[in-house]
């Protein structure tokens, strides 16, 4: 059992964990943010009231869902913006531990 907790502390798991679950809240709140508040503006700056989200261009049969692509991107960005930032102001980058 000694092995297995010096495992789990060498390694940081724990702190694995703890960011694995931070990710998910953090990834919720930008979704949120990104769909609810910056889709909405960004449609009204490109002419037409509506979700950034539901912006596609027809070619035949093809739909290409480019304001899905966009808003996915726009979340992504924000989501490594927070989680940079975070690791900064909490100090998190200097942790690592020395062998």
């Amino acid at each position: 059992m000694k092995g297995f907790i010096d495992f789990i502390r060498e390694q940081g798991v724990v702190g694995l964990a703890v960011g694995f679950i931070l990710g998910g809240a953090i990834s919720k709140l930008v979704a949120a943010l990104v769909n609810d508040l910056i889709n909405p503006i960004i449609g009204v700056a490109l002419g037409a009231a509506g979700n950034l989200a539901s912006y596609n261009l027809k070619m035949g049969p093809i739909d290409l869902m480019w304001g899905h692509f966009v808003s996915v991107l726009i979340d992504f960005l924000v989501i490594a913006l927070v989680v940079y930032y975070g690791v900064k102001v909490l100090g998190l980058d200097k942790l690592d531990k020395k062998k």
